[in-house]
């Protein structure tokens, strides 16, 4: 077979005249005549087929970046080619990607970088000591002193320590042991391979992970990933996605016939609700896990995203110790931040680090072993992270710089999470609890039965209809309610607060006209007073309003549904 290949690819020509034609023509016989002796078999099955993949893989999905970001590429890619849309681009508010939604870098953080990335940089006057000072620290640190080299896999020893020094000026005076911080990354690698190791069992014995609904995917995905027991509690809607403490016991008592519950999994800021969780109900939570003798985790990566003047963060680890030895000394737990939150917004270092209290000591060999396997996180990554926590203090050439553009990007995040919460509250089928820190808005939504009834002719979750044609009409990609989990019967959809005031406007006005279309066919008198005055207007399905709305009747039918019109040049 593969003479008779390599004679055709040979360029055998039985038509050319002459001895060289006779030639190739005798070439082309006797490659005809060995493909004629070993026929050409069939294209073999392939060994890697939906049916034969690993099937725990099938099952993790990440809405995040699911459907509907998906299909926001593909708009991208048809705008690019001249296709024409009711809008110009489309406005990614579906991740908190603070640098992609145009937040500047915080300089010191990339002055540092610069400096540890080339090292010849650190003969030029051009950056400050303070700069110069932690990047030759991280560098000594590094094999080679350079951030290509590999590092333990526990993490460079000096960030571990800064990481260290970090949680104990954080935590008042609580203690933390460089021992006990594994840099990680980004916040997500370190929750998934916690995960690993407390993963364990099969049928009745199968770990059950309890987390909150709504939840960020993350937790899920994994949960699938490792075959373990999703164990749902939900938050408290009516009281500002609160935690209570009840609906813990109901989920792990009812959980207990099916699976073994051993994990419990905070994420305070919350994510995607953005609530704020008090330190009243940290100590419940606590309590709740030394006796049903429950492992923490602690996702606390938007610890500096608070906004609201009654919240304050209040940290898993300095709460259980206050509470008190029979708590400090029994509790198991892991806590987790990140580079890509905060003021920061370093999304693509991919930085993180993990801490873990009350770990048996043999357990803590099999989590270092674990970690090796990957060799280490990015030693960029890590550095990113120690700026994070070793950040210019008062004295520092750099402090009033970077001060100011801290306390600038926190103090605009939260007028943009009053903005958001405000204005979607003005609206008739949407309410929107207070954000009181992270990064997003999590409105709940009013779906029309018959859209409801068009979301399921379609196969789709009704809030993932919704978003689909809230982008497809208006460019905005949000990511919808189904996809954090949320009770029966409720619908929302997660938006970030990321992009900047003017653009953030846009995407409200933008958002909060082309709802108004999904509001119950009756006159609507709109809340936001003189911006708007309510019209009735008829249009079917297949055509598009003023404001790029959609009619959720069957195709074919019309019904005159209130269109919103704006009164004025901006509605925000």
């Amino acid at each position: 077979m593969q003479r008779a290949a390599a004679l055709v690819r040979r360029g055998c020509c039985p038509r050319t005249p002459g001895p060289w034609g006779r030639r190739q023509s005798s070439a082309a016989a006797e490659a005809s005549a060995v493909l004629k002796v070993r026929p050409e078999r069939s294209r073999r099955e392939r060994i890697l087929t939906l049916e034969s993949m690993n099937p725990q893989v099938k099952a993790v999905e990440y809405a995040v970046r699911g459907p509907i970001v998906l299909k926001a590429g593909e708009i991208e890619l048809e705008l690019q080619r001249g296709i024409k849309k009711p809008f110009t681009e489309v406005i990614r508010a579906n991740i908190g990607d603070a640098q992609a939604m145009g937040q500047q870098p915080i300089t010191f953080l990339r002055q540092v970088m610069a400096l540890c990335t080339y090292p010849n940089l650190l003969d030029s006057p051009s950056f400050p000591e303070d700069a110069k000072k932690r990047a030759r620290r991280i560098l000594q640190a590094c094999g080679g002193n350079s951030l290509g080299s590999y590092s333990a896999s526990q993490g460079v020893n000096c960030i571990r320590e800064d990481v260290a020094a970090y949680i104990t000026r954080r935590d008042g005076g609580v203690p933390a042991d460089p021992d006990n911080i594994y840099l990680t990354t980004g916040a997500s690698d370190g929750i998934s391979t916690i995960l690993k190791i407390l993963v364990s069992g099969g049928g009745k014995s199968r770990t059950g992970v309890m987390i909150p609904i709504p939840q960020y995917p993350l937790y899920s995905a994994v949960i699938s990933e490792l075959d373990a027991v999703q164990v749902n509690y939900y938050l408290d809607e009516e009281n500002c996605w609160a935690l209570n403490v009840n609906e813990l016991r109901r989920a792990v008592q009812e959980a207990k016939d099916h699976c073994d519950p051993k994990v419990l999994c905070i994420i305070n800021p919350g994510n995607p609700t953005g609530q704020v969780q008090s330190r009243k109900c940290i100590e419940d939570v606590i309590h709740f896990a030394w006796e049903e003798k429950l492992f923490l985790l602690a996702d606390e990566v938007y610890q500096d995203n608070v906004y609201s003047p009654d919240c304050r963060f209040h940290s898993f680890k300095k709460v259980l110790y206050e509470m008190g030895p029979e708590y400090s000394s029994n509790v198991e737990l892991a806590s987790f931040h990140s580079t890509s939150k905060g003021y920061m917004g370093e999304c693509g270092y991919r930085g993180g680090y993990m801490e873990v209290i009350n770990l048996h000591p043999e357990i803590k060999g099999q989590l270092v072993k674990l970690l090796s396997v990957r060799l280490c996180p990015p030693v960029s990554g890590q550095a990113a992270m120690d700026i994070v926590v070793n950040p210019p203090v008062p004295g520092e050439e750099s402090f009033e710089l970077f001060h100011r553009e801290k306390e600038s990007v926190l103090g605009n995040l939260a007028k943009k999470a009053k903005l958001t919460e405000d204005l979607f509250n003005q609206v008739p089928g949407i309410h929107c609890n207070p954000l009181q820190g992270a990064m997003y808005a999590f409105p709940r939504i009013f779906i029309p039965s018959k859209a409801v009834e068009a979301a399921q002719a379609h196969k789709m979750a009704p809030d993932m209809f919704y978003c689909m044609k809230l982008l497809e009409e208006t460019g905005i990609c949000v990511v919808p309610g189904s996809g954090f989990g949320q009770r029966e019967g409720t619908y929302h959809f997660r938006m970030t607060i990321l992009p900047p005031v003017e653009k953030l406007k846009t995407v409200l006005q933008k958002t909060l006209l082309w709802c108004l279309v999904w509001v119950p066919p009756k006159k609507v008198i709109c809340r936001l007073g003189s911006c708007f005055k309510s019209t009735p207007a008829k249009f079917c399905c297949s055509s598009r309003s003023a404001h790029g709305g959609r009619q959720t009747e069957p195709r074919g039918s019309t019904t005159s549904y209130p269109r919103p019109v704006c009164c004025c040049p901006c509605v925000v």
